[in-house]
Parts: structure tokens; sequence; C-alpha cells
């Protein structure tokens, strides 16, 4: 069975439905990002800001997880990387030229998290979220709520709460 691709998504919602002449459907703004060459995505009211070249400052005796803190305008926030608890490759040592910061909020936890580069910000009809095959990896299924087909590549969707949250626990 294929996936339908983003476009054929779109033109469905464009479809008259049967009861009301016009298929009125929530849209989902989505922040998309890649990490370790594959695409994630955030809700965009998770995300409040994007940094596109901050300066993130070391801290001695931080988890490997945690890059370092930055100033985002007077308010000091710490500055994670999710490829270890995504069992994704190690990152860099030192960002590329896209990559960013990504301000969030979740699981009652604020922080910045690194990613390779922005891909888009999106608002999506929720249609497009579908659920988690079963062939993605098993120790995302906590950590996701769904994914999308964006030009035929994969989005996974990841749930900030959780991710955030077991951050704070020391989970992360």
């Amino acid at each position: 069975m294929n996936t339908p691709t983003l476009d054929q998504i779109l033109a469905q919602g464009r479809v008259s439905g049967p009861e009301s002449g016009t298929l009125d459907e929530t849209l989902v703004k989505l922040v998309i990002f890649e990490l370790s060459g594959q695409l994630f995505a955030f809700p965009g009211e998770k995300v409040r800001e994007i940094l596109a070249h901050a300066q993130v400052h070391f801290v001695p005796g931080a988890p490997p997880s945690m890059e370092g803190v930055v100033n985002a305008r007077g308010d000091i926030e710490t500055v994670i990387r999710l490829q270890a608890r995504l069992q994704l490759p190690d990152p860099p040592e030192q960002p590329g030229p896209a990559s960013a910061i990504l301000l969030t909020r979740g699981g009652g936890v604020t922080s910045g998290i690194r990613v390779d580069r922005v891909v888009d910000v999106l608002d999506l009809p929720q249609s497009a979220i579908v659920p988690l095959p079963a062939s993605l990896p098993a120790h995302w299924s906590a950590l996701t709520f769904g994914m999308l087909n964006l030009n035929d590549q994969p989005v996974i969707l990841l749930d900030l709460d959780v991710l955030l949250g077991d951050y704070a626990r020391g989970l992360g």
C-alpha cells in the first residue's frame, strides 16, 4: 500500500464533504526539522522561537545531552541535544552552519533544543497526521504521537511534553 503524498493529503481536504458542502478541518502548525538525517516535527504552539545563530556557553559537569546554555534576551535557557534519547548517531562536535536552536515549552519545562536545520513551519490539516507504522523503532513509540509524509519523506511528530518531562526527571 502506498503512503499518500502531502499533495494528495491536501487535495483530499479540498474535496466536498457529503453533508456540509465543504470540508472544514482544524489546521495544525508544525515546526519541521532535521536531526541526524531524519525529519521530525514539534507542534508549533510548543516552539516559542527559532534561534539561528545563538552562542551556546559550555556548562562544566553538565550531562552529555546538554550542550550548554544560551542567553535569549535575558533569559538563560539550557540547550539540549536529542540524539541520545532518540538513539540517533552522535551529533557533530561543532554545529553546522544551518543548525538552529528551537526554544520550546513542554512537560512543565522550557529548554532550547539543537537541531541540524529547520526545514519548514507549516499549517497542515489534522488528517495529515497518521499513526506510526509498526516498522518504526520501538523506542520512539512513547516519544511520538504520529507522523506525516512531506515530499515523500516521513516526518515523525515528537511529543515535547514527554521528551522534556523525561529530561527534567534525568531520563533524557
